[in-house]
């Protein structure tokens, strides 16, 4: 019996390590083609061991550093703050949710669950932001649509406050004589924080990445993301190959590092990442495990 559990516990684990060595080798490639140089990528493709190495694809986004680190400090400021908005009224409605003796539980219930089958289409959703909330051109078009609230979250929070959170706990609370909001802040928020992780690294990630509301609502540059700035960039590396090519301009605008520029901007946006996840990996893992459970 010990024989076959540990013949199962070393196939597990080789399975597992291939496992990971798969989801490593396209980082490694990603981070080894930024590194290479242009016309190596253009005459022999990406590969882990190419013939020559070049910096000039990160010598063009430090030309451009000025401008990459204003960017860098919006996408911050929109992932810690939205991440945290969306978080605190995520949990608060995910409670309200779990309680099926709330007034209107069923009502906001199935107002959550339609938002997640229907929505109003990407027109509506422009004029209604830009004419009657006005965010067009304002830091809150990077935060508020499509990302400040989602319904698979807050049922994620709904399952764990109900399944996790000790209902004598609460009653303990509620005789004592707390009321709603110091149980919620001063009891619930503590024994939640596996959730509040895994919902907030969602949020986070969602708000970093997200590039879709800057094509959209933003003209200004001046309020552009890190994602959208690095768009932008290869637009623009783009425009001028293409038209130098056209019109005979110098070689130097054709020799752009446009191929390599593409990996190292994929590189600048997915450090912060990989940096943050380890942080947040027990109490992702145990949040999506818990509130995953149907109550």
């Amino acid at each position: 019996m010990d024989m076959d559990n540990r013949m199962w516990q070393w196939i597990s684990h080789s399975c597992l390590l291939l496992f990971a060595v798969i989801s490593i080798v396209p980082f490694v490639l990603l981070i080894v083609s930024s590194l290479t140089a242009e016309q190596e990528i253009l005459s022999n493709g990406y590969r882990f061991f190419p013939d020559a190495y070049s910096l000039d694809a990160y010598r063009y986004l430090w030309s451009n550093s000025n401008v990459i680190v204003r960017a860098y400090g919006i996408t911050v400021f929109v992932t810690v703050f939205g991440t945290a908005v969306s978080l605190i009224m995520t949990m608060m409605l995910g409670y309200g949710l779990s309680k099926k003796e709330m007034p209107y539980n069923r009502p906001l219930t199935f107002y959550v669950v339609f938002t997640l089958l229907f929505n109003g289409g990407l027109v509506p959703t422009y004029l209604i932001y830009t004419q009657y909330f006005g965010i067009k051109n304002t830091i809150w078009s990077l935060i508020v649509p499509g990302l400040l609230m989602n319904g698979f979250n807050v049922f994620l929070a709904s399952t764990f406050f109900r399944t996790t959170v000790p209902a004598p706990v609460l009653e303990s609370a509620r005789i004592d004589g707390a009321g709603e909001f110091k149980t919620f802040f001063a009891i619930v928020l503590p024994l939640s924080l596996p959730i509040m992780a895994t919902i907030g690294l969602f949020n986070g990630i969602a708000y970093w990445n997200d590039w879709n509301n800057g094509l959209i609502y933003l003209t200004d540059p001046q309020l552009f993301s890190i994602q959208n700035l690095l768009n932008q960039m290869i637009q623009n590396i783009e425009a001028i190959k293409t038209s130098s090519s056209a019109y005979g301009a110098s070689t130097a605008a054709t020799a752009l590092p446009s191929e390599t520029v593409r990996m190292a901007i994929a590189v600048v946006g997915i450090i912060p990442i990989l940096v943050a996840y380890p942080f947040f990996q027990k109490y992702f893992v145990k949040g999506i495990a818990i509130g995953a459970v149907k109550g």
